[in-house]
């Protein structure tokens, strides 16, 4: 940030002041934390729990929801760039074509374990779900 306090504070400087409030929220040492307050006795952790029958269509779950949120990202990457005017015809058609391709790949890796494109899309609870909606 500048000296200059007549210009107002870009999106940035903004974004770093709240991470700094954030930050300064949170304990220094783990001795200035507090364990909650529980009545009952402590039990312990949760196990995961694996059904060997459904383990790799969990697996291939996971690992498609990762390849469906970075091919959504290539390709709205692929629109900026399209809309800037960065690239030649024959790169947008070529993008094009490599995008659809890939979008059909995941459809077919999808039906193979009984799974929809939308079951990728994973509820991170407060967060909302993983992947922008669909247009």
């Amino acid at each position: 940030m500048t000296g200059d306090s007549s210009q107002p504070p870009s999106r940035l400087d903004e974004i770093a002041a709240a991470a700094t409030r954030a930050f300064q929220l949170l304990p220094t040492t783990p001795q200035n934390t507090s364990p909650p307050a529980t009545t009952s006795p402590a039990r312990a952790p949760h196990r995961l729990a694996t059904d060997e029958e459904t383990v790799e269509r969990d697996l291939m779950k996971l690992v498609l929801t990762i390849v469906e949120l970075l091919r959504q990202l290539m390709e709205r990457q692929a629109l900026h760039r399209v809309d800037v005017g960065d690239l030649t015809e024959e790169q947008e058609e070529r993008l094009g074509s490599t995008l659809m391709a890939l979008h059909e790949r995941m459809t077919d890796l999808c039906s193979r374990y009984g799974l929809t494109l939308e079951d990728l899309n994973l509820d991170l609870g407060p967060l909302g779900t993983l992947l922008p909606p669909s247009e």
